[in-house]
């Protein structure tokens, strides 16, 4: 099954029109778009009531763009993400990367696209402890097949940009919490991914390092969006937010202006 983009305005049963504001991107051409998105989990037990997370949730993000995205605990922000990186899939409707329908994909297909288009950054680093700092941010392109010396070169490159040249031979656990994130940074966009997708990324560290750490990822953001990038970035910080380039609010299963 082909998963090319259909024309906008196309016949009933292609692709749906763009999605309406608060969710719509201010450049012309999205990198991201998520279209009349449902998610519904069934009861746990016979006769209980069933979940509905998302209902009609559509959102555009272009290159360039810094997208926060706020809410309740519990309201799916992560879910959502998980939608976006095609970690799981929606009930209803499609979720677009450029010209993949991401939502159409294989399990292999997914997981090739999650290496090459898109860059996940958690909350918790997820770094290899018994590996090093150049080992940890080289990992997605050895994943891929690329030769080691380049994987590591480039890797090499990735931490003096996010000020870790000096600290590519020591592991994980000697790194501090936040030199640990700019090592999350790193490994997320070594790819050189279409689409950034960030959940708290700054949830776990102190209020200075939680600036720095922010401010790096918002610089990287605005020097790679030029090129193709489009960033998510899910957040409690309302300063951040607002520092953003548009901030929504994930609430009843939509997104609306914040």
């Amino acid at each position: 099954m082909s998963t090319s983009l259909p024309q906008a305005g196309a016949a009933a049963g292609a692709e749906p029109s763009a999605a309406p504001q608060p969710g719509t991107a201010l450049g012309a051409d999205p990198v991201l778009r998520a279209l009349a998105l449902e998610k519904s989990y069934p009861p746990l037990v016979a006769g209980g009531v069933g979940l509905r997370l998302f209902k009609d949730l559509s959102l555009e993000v272009a290159a360039g763009e810094m997208v926060a995205v706020v809410g309740e605990s519990g309201a799916g922000k992560s879910s959502l993400l998980h939608l976006l990186a095609a970690l799981d899939r929606p009930t209803a409707g499609e979720v677009w990367c450029g010209t993949t329908n991401v939502t159409r994909l294989s399990a292999r297909e997914a997981g090739a696209y999650r290496n090459r288009e898109i860059g996940y950054v958690w909350q918790f680093h997820y770094l290899l402890p018994e590996f090093t700092a150049v080992e940890n941010v080289a990992m997605p392109l050895l994943a891929r097949g690329d030769r080691r010396a380049g994987a590591f070169s480039e890797a090499a490159r990735w931490l003096e940009r996010v000020g870790l040249g000096d600290r590519a031979e020591h592991r994980s656990g000697e790194l501090s919490g936040g030199e640990q994130q700019r090592l999350s940074i790193a490994r997320a966009l070594i790819t050189r991914p279409k689409l950034l997708l960030a959940d708290e990324p700054t949830g776990d560290l102190d209020g200075a390092t939680a600036e720095r750490v922010f401010v790096l990822l918002q610089e990287l953001c605005r020097s790679l969006g030029a090129q193709t990038l489009a960033s998510v970035v899910v957040t409690h910080n309302m300063e951040f937010a607002a520092r953003c380039d548009r901030v929504l609010r994930l609430r009843d299963g939509r997104l609306v202006a914040a």
